[in-house]
């Protein structure tokens, strides 16, 4: 979603008033629904600043990474409410009911969501969030993309963002295969908004085959987002911009192949380059 804004505008040494497309950014308000024993329980889990749309995919991403739940299959329903509110008329808030309380990870819930996050890790309440709940690694070898594969990736990222060419603001995930064509994308103001609805979309479409894919992000690659791309088995992650020493580290110790600062005609392989073609 985007809006247009009044600017006053420099170019060619001169100044001129000028409309401009902007990204739209409205918090979201994450609540769960879950069983307790026997009563139910209703909680505010997180509040995300994001690009209001794809909501369902951003929530079920989100509580699929965070390991809150297992599979989709315990999320009964996911539904928007409230009163749409602001200049927009948006719905902001959103409710997930959790329908198996047996594999509802509720002492995480209250451990590491009492406080407001907007990116992640950031919100967390304690060091111990950065568990990371994962016991298997990906594939060491597969799948094996080429240098072309890598170089293109982003370019055809950005092609089929819809916001991006219109505001220049926004961010973007896409889940590629090997050959590099582009199976899914998802848009947001926030890197790992992006992240969480892409894979929110493609758990929900059962679009994941591992064996036979990569995603590339827009921006520069961190810890979380690596969290995040771990959780679905991908062992290949491409960034346009840097990773981080943490995004590395775990990058090696799952042994995912991290590809960052790509451009047209370079990039770097910052972990394992066994899954990429260098013939």
């Amino acid at each position: 979603m985007n809006s247009k804004y009044k600017v006053l505008k420099y170019s060619s040494n001169n100044f001129k008033d000028v409309e401009d497309l902007v990204s739209i950014e409205e918090p979201l308000e994450i609540s769960l629904k879950y069983k307790e024993k026997d009563n139910w329980v209703e909680q505010t889990l997180s509040i995300t600043m994001r690009t209001p749309g794809n909501d369902e995919d951003l929530v079920r991403g989100f509580l699929f990474n965070e390991q809150i739940v297992k599979s989709l299959n315990d999320i009964d329903s996911i539904e928007s409410y409230g009163d749409k509110v602001g200049q927009y008329k948006i719905q902001n808030k959103i409710l997930a009911t959790l329908n198996n309380s047996e594999n509802v990870n509720i002492s995480k819930i209250k451990r590491d969501f009492l406080t407001n996050s907007s990116c992640g890790v950031c919100g967390k309440s304690s060091l111990d969030a950065l568990e990371i709940i994962k016991t298997t690694k990906t594939n060491a070898s597969e799948p094996k993309i080429s240098k072309d594969v890598i170089i293109k990736s982003p370019d055809i990222l950005r092609k089929d963002q819809s916001e991006f060419s219109k505001t220049g603001g926004i961010h973007a995930s896409g889940l590629f295969n090997s050959d590099g064509k582009l199976i899914a994308l998802r848009e947001d103001v926030g890197r790992h908004n992006a992240l969480d609805k892409l894979i929110g979309c493609a758990l929900e479409k059962n679009q994941f085959d591992p064996k036979d894919q990569f995603i590339t992000c827009s921006g520069r690659l961190n810890f979380e987002l690596v969290q995040k791309v771990l959780m679905t088995d991908i062992g290949i992650m491409i960034g346009v911009g840097a990773p981080t020493s943490l995004a590395i580290d775990l990058a090696n110790k799952f042994d995912i192949t991290l590809i960052g600062f790509v451009k047209r005609d370079s990039f770097n392989i910052y972990t394992n380059n066994k899954k990429v073609k260098v013939e």
